[in-house]
């Protein structure tokens, strides 16, 4: 930087205040762009006689609001020239799907316009999940994690602020009610939508869940546990498949898809062998989508969560700093396909 910062010994502002507000009118003037080194605090103290916490706590502020970042070995750098931005929020999906891309925006609509957003992704990968995490702690004002793996994560998550944490779609168990947690009920929702589509499912033979492991797809245990409880306690034939092997669907059965592009090939099928959905074959999914209202001659029968509403309540718990555990609803969508 070429001219050194100035600020006001004397005035009532704090230091840490003042060098705050030099560097965000040097971004307004155009002379800080994204990418320029900033003075090392060593710097900054000797320069201006002021003390390392000072400068520290000015730097600070700057990268919870996402303005400066800090690379190892490197220092301090302009990571952003949104000053406008009055709270910089970290957000971790596993991967991006059409209910995930609904709730994103129905939550970054929630959070407001001054609040900026980076999104990550881990694809389950606990070490990708873990190293995201470790990479960007005390980069950001807020966490918004989505830990969607069948193992325990409470070690890795609890090296953020609870004060500055939010998991969302799925709770940690291990964690207590002193952190934020806004969660699917996956074994009791699951279980209360198949029981209220126990007069459709009837009609059928036997009800296949197939799982997609080879893709990108993550099943919550909750969901497999819900499966089970409610082929056991009203004596459906069940079954749980890895993977959709189109040829081996049968008239008279029915099934339970996840994802897009399988429930694709599954209506594709019926066509082929001139089956009707909800009537020689059933179909039933989990999360609903835009796709899945149109998909099929009168849509797909799913098992959901409301991720609009979902968002908003995370706008509410992330300004209001909300805690404890709570539980999002869901609702079973009939259609034609079973």
């Amino acid at each position: 930087m070429k001219n050194k910062l100035q600020i006001e010994p004397k005035a009532q502002k704090p230091k840490y205040q003042q060098i705050v507000d030099e560097i965000i009118e040097r971004i307004q003037q155009g002379l800080l762009k994204r990418g320029d080194q900033l003075p090392t605090i060593n710097e900054i103290t000797a320069s201006l006689g002021v003390a390392r916490m000072t400068v520290i706590r000015a730097y600070e502020e700057l990268r919870e609001r996402g303005i400066v970042a800090a690379q190892h070995g490197k220092g301090y750098y302009i990571a952003s020239t949104n000053i406008q931005a009055s709270m910089h929020v970290f957000v971790l999906f596993d991967a991006m799907n059409a209910y995930k891309e609904v709730l994103f925006h129905a939550m970054k609509e929630a959070l407001g316009e001054n609040v900026s957003i980076d999104l990550f992704f881990h694809y389950h990968d606990l070490k990708v999940f873990e190293n995201v995490i470790v990479n960007n702690i005390g980069n950001y004002n807020f966490y918004i994690i989505m830990p969607h793996f069948n193992e325990d994560v409470s070690d890795i998550v609890k090296q953020i602020s609870k004060d500055k944490l939010l998991i969302l779609d799925i709770d940690v168990e291990q964690l207590d009610e002193d952190y934020a947690v806004l969660y699917q009920d996956f074994e009791q929702n699951f279980y209360q939508g198949l029981s209220e589509a126990l007069p459709m499912l009837r009609k059928y033979e036997s009800l296949t869940l197939f799982l997609s492991k080879n893709q990108f797809q993550y099943t919550p245990k909750g969901i497999l546990i819900g499966f089970n409880k409610f082929c056991e306690e009203y004596q459906v034939k069940g079954e749980i498949v890895d993977n959709l092997d189109v040829e081996n669907l049968q008239k008279g059965h029915a099934y339970i898809l996840f994802l897009e592009n399988d429930l694709v090939r599954f209506v594709n099928f019926t066509h082929k062998k001139h089956l009707k959905l909800g009537e020689d074959i059933g179909l039933l999914s989990y999360d609903d989508t835009p796709i899945k209202e149109i998909l099929a001659e009168d849509g797909i029968t799913t098992i959901s969560n409301d991720f609009v509403q979902m968002g908003k309540m995370v706008g509410r718990m992330v300004h209001n700093r909300q805690k404890g555990k709570i539980a999002s609803t869901s609702s079973l969508i009939v259609r034609g396909s079973l």
